[in-house]
């Protein structure tokens, strides 16, 4: 889907994946998969227990682990990146996307995506197939997408996996496991799927939320590492369970679809924003105020609210 089309399902939230199940949309890998192990148990992503572990494994392969992957993969690049590229990174994630430094930089960054891999070969060293032990699991998954990663975009990748046995016959091992079965979709399927769509969250609340937050609240949700572009909301539900993550659910009311993003466990924060110092000034929180009308186009309803009080201005 294109990006300017996944804007109005998303609520303005720029990055991907983006998973749409009816008018639920689930923004992150992190999030689509906590919901895909809810709806689809088994096989589980857990055949080994340490469910906590797996899913704390993420703070390294979606931290350091891709950031030394990208630099790595962009600085061999150099100046074969597409400067309509360098340009949208920039605005992305505010800040230059600077592919010279990243090119005098490579020494260091073969040294840790060495480190990384040593990691990986190190927990495959005593003749398990998997990260977890006998079965393919949510740890696998995030150790492989970085290796993919580079087989797909470094020339020598060969010469960077060659000291790494283990690794190499366990990424052998996930590259047969495929991608499945799918089918292809347009944009205005989805959208209209959407639109005709009712969201599955049930409003919940978390008495033990640390910030007093409640359903019915309006935030404002943003990645915490870069591409930091706000997307306001209102709460629907917040849940912890048994799990470090807490998820945020915001609907748009005019269009009654949910999107669900996480916090706590990067890249998202969710914060309440702090009364205008003078009453009564209004603002227009568009980010998810969308209505869909003929012909299958999305256009934008600004709702004003009063920063202080939160009252619509009618």
């Amino acid at each position: 889907m294109p990006r300017p089309d996944l804007m109005p399902m998303t609520g303005g939230y720029r990055r991907t994946p983006v998973m749409q199940i009816g008018a639920d949309i689930y923004c992150d890998s992190q999030c689509i998969l906590r919901e895909l192990q809810r709806r689809f148990p088994e096989p589980t992503l857990f055949p080994d227990g340490d469910e906590g572990l797996a899913w704390a494994t993420a703070m390294w392969t979606d931290r350091s682990f891709f950031q030394n992957t990208v630099n790595l993969v962009f600085g061999s690049l150099a100046d074969k990146v597409p400067q309509e590229f360098i340009a949208d990174r920039e605005k992305l994630r505010g800040a230059k996307f600077d592919v010279a430094a990243m090119t005098s930089a490579i020494p260091q960054m073969r040294d840790q995506v060495r480190a990384h891999l040593q990691w990986i070969e190190t927990q495959l060293g005593d003749g398990r197939p998997w990260i977890s032990g006998d079965k393919t699991g949510l740890g696998d998954v995030h150790a492989y997408m970085n290796v993919w990663y580079v087989r797909q975009n470094m020339p020598d990748a060969d010469g960077i996996f060659a000291e790494f046995g283990n690794t190499r016959a366990w990424e052998t091992r996930m590259r047969a496991i495929g991608h499945g079965h799918r089918s292809e979709m347009t944009t205005a399927a989805a959208l209209d799927i959407a639109a005709a769509a009712t969201p599955q969250t049930v409003e919940r609340s978390d008495p033990h939320d640390p910030n007093g937050r409640k359903p019915c609240d309006r935030v404002e949700v943003m990645p915490d590492d870069y591409g930091k572009v706000k997307v306001a909301g209102e709460i629907v539900a917040l849940a912890t369970g048994s799990r470090s993550c807490r998820t945020i659910t915001a609907r748009s009311k005019s269009l009654a679809r949910s999107w669900h993003c996480r916090r706590n466990t990067s890249p998202f924060v969710g914060t309440i924003p702090a009364p205008a110092k003078s009453s009564c000034t209004f603002r227009a929180p568009a980010s998810l105020c969308f209505r869909l009308k003929p012909p299958a186009r999305w256009r934008l309803r600004l709702r004003p609210v009063c920063e202080t009080c939160r009252a619509p201005c009618r």
